[in-house]
């Protein structure tokens, strides 16, 4: 049960192995649980969903900005898994869609407490700074006390920095403050982030790092497959205050 490779529009031509990869990851390391209730942030087209179906006992939950996705998903994945979910968010993204909502003021249309993991997998390479802090606030709120985050980056620190700068290819050039991009006419193609700022985030919103990955998009050795980006596994701490004031 794949979508036709006409429609894949994420998974760079592997799409059904980086979704059983990323099963494995989530699974080997018993952060996501058969039980656990899961938010897929950025559903896409079901590259998460699809190898969950043999795993998950608990219940799914996936939104994304792109209309197609979200409709294959539900006609194809929904009625043989009823508790598998999938909404469309009418959301702006200069990348995907040329109108609605902002992205830094949705609220996620899950109630507190609802989940046990949430994984954002490309998600914040496409969204500024304002967008972020709002979903990292988002995720923390549907979240259980301990709840496990598995998000990714493109962190800029010295390392990275140095090495990018040999990376003709993939190199953000544009330098914005916090926060880096690649095209300044497409800010959300791909956006880079200083390491202080997602580590000040983080301690902010009620977060704390379990584990890192560090990506070999800037040049590094791959020393793990799916580690393109750099791979951020985080905590909702006890008692993390998660309102919005």
């Amino acid at each position: 049960m794949y979508p036709p490779k006409g429609l894949i529009y994420t998974g760079a031509g592997q799409f059904e192995k980086q979704g059983k990869d990323w099963i494995h990851f989530f699974t080997t390391n018993n952060w996501m649980k058969p039980e656990s209730n899961v938010l897929d942030i950025g559903s896409g087209i079901g590259r998460i969903a699809i190898p969950l179906t043999g795993f998950l006992k608990g219940t799914y939950h996936g939104f994304d900005v792109v209309k197609t996705g979200v409709d294959w998903c539900t006609n194809h994945i929904s009625p043989k898994f009823p508790d598998f979910h999938f909404r469309h968010i009418d959301l702006f993204n200069d990348l995907y869609t040329s109108k609605g909502k902002q992205a830094s003021d949705f609220h996620f249309p899950y109630p507190d407490s609802s989940f046990d993991f949430a994984c954002a997998i490309s998600i914040f390479t496409h969204l500024l700074p304002d967008e972020v802090q709002n979903y990292f606030r988002e995720v923390l709120r549907v979240l259980n006390e301990d709840g496990i985050f598995v998000t990714t980056f493109f962190l800029i620190d010295e390392e990275s920095n140095a090495l990018m700068k040999q990376h003709k290819k993939f190199n953000f050039r544009y330098s914005m403050g916090d926060y880096l991009l690649m095209d300044k006419t497409v800010k959300s193609a791909n956006v880079a982030y200083r390491r202080e700022f997602v580590y000040a985030l983080i301690q902010i919103t009620g977060f704390e790092i379990v584990k890192e990955f560090p990506g070999h998009w800037c040049g590094r050795e791959k020393a793990q497959e799916i580690a393109f980006q750099d791979i951020m596994v985080l905590k909702k701490k006890t008692r993390a205050i998660t309102s919005h004031g």
